[in-house]
């Protein structure tokens, strides 16, 4: 865990230290948020301290707990280090306005640096920058004081192309999710519903640093990705200019950002890039007068207050108190996130709900549970922690802090496999007043169904099936063989089989695996229904997850009648992300209307 120590030093003053199992500690500057990573316990603190800079959009999402587990990794070796989000994204504040493009993000990396070198006492900086991070490190070292080296994992080489590139990307994704042209983000430059502002666009177009001119440090190591030409042509470049220029292959760089639900670490990467960052870092000397960053961290808004904050057991989970500024109302939300998608939420949903609750009174609770985004995992535990029993404890930690700020108790709400969570958490925790469950994939987790498979592979609903099947774009994706028509007919022909299955006489379904799922499932309802907990389910119109609950409550759904707190809604138009505009309002005033009314 961090915590303060005395050391013994003719001018004696307070240090900070870190240690495995625990989150890093928050520090906000520059109206943005960040995660400060000191030297682990037990290593003499160095003269050099990391300075991440982050690329954007999916990309981010992608490489955040890569992030974390490089800060983790440096931190073992002495190597104090900074993350944080640009202003306008992730968890900072969004009423922002970028006149001239990037000097509002230019300058809070300046403030990063400074803020950097305060807290490690670290004269000098290395620069770990990804993507459209690492053609900033490239750019902006020279504004940032003494630089030691530079990590460059697969730079951006022209922003015109990266545009380019992001636009195609983007359609990919859009496709995945299975939103219409009308749906799309299509005037502006966006990507999963993130969309970049206008200026900070520009900007990027005109962004090159083929023919840089000067050296962002005397030592730089490139992460180049083997197809990219043009970012080896870029190391060579340094080389000439009189860098010291390490190569390194970026194995893993697709499965890194093709979803931040099934992104696989570049384990073999991470560790070049530790052992670089340390034998850097090594003969530069001790780092002297760290300050003590302050506390509570606080980011502010026009209509809320919020508090980065560790909490749990080791101070091992990072989350975010979102606070009203005017009178508080209703029962606290603790927003559980999707799968590995950073505490933000995807395109910034959670943080967008939190202030929408915080702006009509409600307070809000939004984390990473284990091995998600900034919060590390628990020691011993299984990697996979998605549908697991363990993220329970998760929550549980959530309504201690709650309870301890006297702010308990409170409602659940969570997407798809955070609408799992919220509706297995609800069934232990006697302090949960409610639950909101959006795209819950399932109720009662089949043990012989491998979480791996039915996240890389989700089958889509016969209905999404369906509706894809009469858009002219299908039959041109079928003739470039970008659909896998093997795996789409597996899923159909197993969906059809499950529901015949289903319709088979009742009396049969208690010597099945599906009967006794069913058993279980209604159990599970009836315990709720007798502690009077609320419940609203709700459905994108072509969500996989009407399946199951069309299995367990009948075609037209009535089974769910037997239990009265029970309310069902169908989203039409929305995908499962919930991405569409109106699909957000909807969820957003569902769930203030659930804690306002668990509150009576």
């Amino acid at each position: 865990m961090l915590y303060v120590t005395k050391e013994e030093t003719a001018d004696s003053f307070d240090t900070l230290s870190w240690e495995p199992g625990s989150a890093s500690m928050p520090v906000s500057f520059s109206r943005t948020v960040g995660h400060y990573t000191p030297a682990m316990a037990g290593t003499a603190p160095s003269d050099c301290a990391v300075l991440f800079l982050s690329p954007w959009g999916f990309e981010e999402m992608c490489t955040r707990k890569l992030w974390r587990d490089l800060a983790e990794r440096f931190a073992a070796s002495g190597v104090s280090s900074l993350r944080f989000d640009y202003p306008g994204t992730g968890d900072a504040p969004d009423d922002m306005e970028f006149p001239g493009g990037l000097p509002v993000w230019e300058a809070a990396i300046e403030a990063a640096a400074a803020e950097l070198r305060r807290l490690s006492g670290a004269s000098r900086l290395i620069l770990v920058g990804h993507g459209l991070g690492a053609t900033f490190a490239a750019l902006n070292a020279g504004s940032l004081g003494p630089v030691e080296g530079a990590v460059l994992m697969a730079p951006v080489i022209s922003g015109r192309f990266y545009l380019r590139e992001l636009a195609a990307w983007s359609k990919m994704v859009d496709d995945g999710l299975g939103l219409s042209d009308e749906q799309r983000i299509a005037a502006k430059v966006s990507i999963a519903g993130l969309v970049m502002p206008g200026e900070i666009a520009a900007a990027v177009r005109g962004l090159s640093i083929q023919a840089i001119e000067a050296i962002p440090a005397r030592s730089v190591l490139v992460v180049h990705r083997a197809a990219r030409d043009n970012e080896a042509a870029f190391a060579d470049r340094l080389e000439s200019l009189g860098a010291t220029v390490t190569r390194r292959d970026y194995d893993g760089y697709d499965d890194l950002v093709s979803n931040p639900t099934i992104a696989r670490q570049p384990e073999a990467v991470a560790t070049a890039v530790a052992a670089w960052v340390a034998s850097l870092a090594a003969d530069t000397g001790t780092a002297v007068h760290p300050a003590m960053p302050p506390a509570p961290t606080i980011v502010e808004g026009d209509e809320f207050c919020e508090e980065p904050i560790r909490f749990g057991p080791r101070h091992r989970l990072f989350g975010t108190l979102c606070l009203p500024k005017g009178e508080r109302r209703g029962a606290a939300v603790v927003l559980l996130g999707t799968a590995y998608d950073r505490q933000a939420g995807w395109a910034r949903s959670t943080v967008e709900t939190a202030r929408y609750l915080a702006s009509n009174g409600v307070v809000s609770l939004r984390f990473d549970a284990a091995n998600v985004g900034d919060s590390p995992p628990v020691a011993d535990a299984p990697g996979q922690v998605l549908f697991s029993a363990g993220q329970q404890d998760d929550v549980r930690a959530a309504f201690d802090l709650l309870g301890g700020r006297g702010l308990g108790p409170a409602v659940l709400a969570g997407r798809c496999s955070g609408a799992y969570l919220a509706f297995r958490s609800a069934l232990e925790e006697e302090r949960c007043l409610g639950v909101v469950a959006v795209n819950p994939f399932t109720f009662v987790w089949d043990e012989d169904e491998n979480v791996e498979e039915a996240l890389r592979y989700n089958p889509r609903s016969l209905g999404d099936y369906r509706k894809r099947a009469l858009r002219a774009d299908t039959f041109r994706r079928l003739a470039s063989g970008e659909i896998d028509i093997r795996r789409a007919a597996g899923n159909i022909c197993r969906q059809l089989g499950s529901r015949v299955a289903r319709s088979a006489p009742s009396i049969f379904w208690r010597l099945s695996k599906f009967g006794r799922l069913r058993h279980a499932v209604h159990a599970s309802f009836g315990r709720l229904s007798e502690r009077h907990v609320p419940m609203r389910l709700i459905y994108s119109e072509t969500d996989v997850g009407l399946e199951r609950y069309h299995a367990y409550f009948g075609a037209d759904g009535t089974g769910i009648k037997a239990y009265p707190g029970v309310t069902v809604e169908i989203v039409q138009g929305a995908d499962h992300n919930m991405s569409p505009p109106d699909a957000k309002t909807f969820l957003r005033r569902h769930i203030l209307e659930m804690a306002l009314a668990a509150a009576k």
